[in-house]
């Protein structure tokens, strides 16, 4: 039992010597950091230094700060060089996370951040790899509660106890983990590139407010866009709550019934609840196609959650629902929707006691510019394209997440 409770669940072929318990002052040393005068601009003005923040431990590695020193403000700092670990150790984060970075490049830190220097026996990639596989239990462990701000005790952590298996298998575990924080990076730019992008051509493919056409169009298309009551183009519908004290109407219920929590993407195909035949007899089924828009919800206080059912769905009393008719394209006007979030917020949004909402009877009657129906086609193709390569990294992201979180709970002891 004792020569199990020493070695991980899953190792790379080849090892198998039990994992040895040390201290964790006994394979590192340790380091801080402060804050050059603010009053002195010379501190700061041009400065090439790299200067450590709690603000700046975001990632897994650090190669960029916030805020760089000269070489007069890091006079009296340490600059610890590249592969050493940067801890946060006071913040408001730490109420939820314990940050920990591996730096890419040489930095000076301040007074909230802890410098931790792998020394010959222990590999900084593991330890790194360590610290985040304990995250949770570590601060539960170490951390403690301030007036103002949270902290941990990097005395305690000094001395902390650890189970690292031979430098060589180390140094294989932080490689691979390495590797793939490499994959996870490069889906996340992808990622982030490809919202950046449709962020972009929302702004320049629709007009924006007072003009008549957008800045970019598809070639072949000149004629001005039109004005239109979104009434003159669409239906609408609602719904409501079956009763929940009836369980008939939910017990192995199988039609989708879409609530304000179920609105998180642009595009729905399953409920958190589904309600039976029975539940669903009073309400309407609405077509795939069909827009869904959340009007009362505390989520209204930050954002206009629209999408397009892409399977048939019943909704409850906090939904509206759009149904675009043969001159309105759906996924045209629902990315005309997203497009104008904010200002549509703004304008038709109210506060209740209790919860937000918009006026919905008054959305019915904006006014909207319109291109052709084919030139709407041929944008809500392009936007459902962008959509589908952004769902589909992030997708892989969430699944190498996954992967992940799994192999950091079986390879650590």
């Amino acid at each position: 039992m004792a020569e199990k409770q020493n070695t991980p669940e899953i190792r790379f072929e080849g090892f198998t010597d039990p994992w040895e318990q040390r201290k964790l002052s006994e394979v590192a040393t340790f380091g801080g950091g402060h804050t050059p005068s603010m009053a002195d601009s010379d501190n700061y003005e041009d400065g090439c230094v790299l200067w450590v923040t709690s603000q700046d431990v975001k990632s897994s590695y650090l190669d960029r700060t916030t805020t760089q020193i000269t070489e007069k403000g890091a006079k009296k700092l340490t600059l610890y060089p590249a592969g050493s670990l940067v801890m946060v150790t006071r913040s408001g984060i730490l109420r939820h996370t314990l940050p920990v970075a591996e730096l890419r490049k040489p930095s000076t830190v301040n007074q909230d951040i802890r410098v931790i220097l792998p020394q010959d026996t222990c590999c900084g990639g593991w330890l790194l790899q360590f610290f985040i596989s304990r995250n949770k239990e570590l601060l539960l462990e170490f951390g403690k509660t301030g007036t103002t701000v949270e902290s941990v005790d990097f005395g305690k952590i000094k001395d902390m106890l650890l189970r690292m298996p031979s430098s060589v298998e180390q140094q294989q575990i932080g490689r691979y983990f390495a590797q793939l924080d490499s994959l996870i990076t490069l889906h996340q730019r992808k990622h982030d590139k490809l919202c950046t992008l449709k962020k972009s051509m929302l702004d320049k493919m629709f007009p924006k407010p007072g003009e008549t056409e957008p800045e970019i169009r598809f070639e072949g298309f000149t004629d001005p866009w039109e004005q239109r009551k979104l009434s003159e183009v669409a239906t609408f519908g609602g719904g409501h709550t079956p009763s929940m004290a009836d369980s008939d109407n939910y017990e192995d219920g199988c039609v989708l019934w879409v609530t304000s929590q179920d609105v998180k993407s642009s595009y729905l195909d399953r409920t958190t609840t589904q309600i039976t035949e029975k539940g669903a007899k009073k309400l309407t089924l609405y077509p795939a196609g069909s827009l869904v828009m959340v009007t009362r919800s505390g989520i209204l206080r930050h954002t206009l959650p629209v999408a397009e059912l892409r399977k048939p769905s019943t909704v409850n009393q906090d939904i509206r629902v759009i149904l675009p008719q043969d001159t309105c394209c759906g996924g045209w006007l629902l990315q005309f929707f997203i497009s104008r979030n904010k200002e549509l917020l703004l304008e038709f949004g109210k506060t209740g006691t209790t919860v937000e909402s918009v006026d919905f009877g008054k959305i019915k009657d904006m006014l909207l510019r319109m291109p052709s129906s084919v030139e709407q086609q041929q944008i809500g193709r392009y936007f459902a394209q962008l959509d589908s390569l952004i769902t589909l990294h992030q997708r892989k992201l969430e699944l190498l997440r996954n992967i992940k979180k799994s192999l950091l709970d079986r390879m650590f002891v």
